[in-house]
């Protein structure tokens, strides 16, 4: 509170939660009415140190079983909180395939999903069979990919704004335009794993870019294939979509403005 005229009026001051996850148990990052995510069990730990409902607001949505290496969530408390102590409390209650790596504080309209930036995402694939892999990775066992074609059609993805062709068929957006900054395989020993950042993404688009990717690569469709299937702009067109444990959300990227150093 403070003090204007007599009056006392109520103010809220404004935290960034940057966390990690394995998304194998739940249900995504967006909290469910029959079903438990990661939003859910962050929004209940801090309900119990606090003793008061609280609800946090996160970057985007992550769908059930992918993992984030990095994620924001904003949530406002009416007092200045000790961002140390908070960050050790949340830790302590929460399950261990939850960490919450600090608490930041930002500036009073700062939003975790509106002023992000970019989002960088990686979808990891093994080239052989490994059973310590299973819930991190897509295992392609004896399949011979064309990584140069790949990489190509990747490249490709860059010069296209539209992908509603990747989009799930039932959503709400207003617009299916992306701004795709990078877009590139790497491959390192038996490890294949795609590097892609855009300002947004679309519901399912990035597993739906892979498993169109990984087509071109089994050499089922050609690169002039790979574009008329942007340009038609229908999801029935494009590849199927690859499993989600091996998608990973690794960065969301914001303006330096909005954080406060204390």
């Amino acid at each position: 509170m403070y003090i204007c005229n007599g009056t006392k009026i109520a103010f809220q001051l404004r935290y960034f939660i940057e966390l990690a996850y394995k998304g194998t148990n739940y249900h995504g990052w967006q909290q469910q009415p029959d079903a438990i995510s990661v939003q859910e069990l962050i929004n209940k730990a801090l309900t119990t140190i606090f003793r008061t409902p609280i609800n946090v607001v996160g970057a985007g949505r992550t769908d059930t079983g992918v993992h984030a290496e990095q994620l924001f969530a904003h949530v406002d408390f009416d007092t200045k909180i000790d961002t140390k102590d908070i960050t050790y409390k949340l830790n302590s209650i929460l399950p261990n395939d939850i960490a919450i790596e600090k608490i930041l504080a930002v500036t009073e309209d700062a939003h975790a999903r509106f002023n992000a930036i970019s989002r960088s995402y990686e979808y990891r694939v093994f080239l052989g069979r490994n059973p310590f892999l299973l819930e991190n990775t897509l295992q392609l066992n004896n399949r011979k990919l064309n990584i140069v074609k790949m990489n190509e059609a990747a490249e490709i993805l860059l010069t296209y704004t539209n992908f509603k062709s990747f989009s799930k068929t039932i959503s709400n957006v207003q617009t299916y335009n992306c701004d795709v900054r990078k877009a590139t395989w790497v491959l390192t020993n038996k490890s294949l794993i795609f590097h892609i950042t855009a300002d947004r993404f679309l519901r399912n688009m990035v597993r739906a870019i892979v498993g169109t990717l990984l087509e071109v690569g089994l050499e089922k469709i050609t690169l002039e294939e790979f574009k008329k299937i942007i340009e038609s702009k229908n999801r029935s067109n494009a590849g199927t979509s690859v499993p989600a444990q091996g998608l990973y959300l690794t960065q969301v990227t914001y303006p330096k403005t909005i954080f406060i150093h204390e």
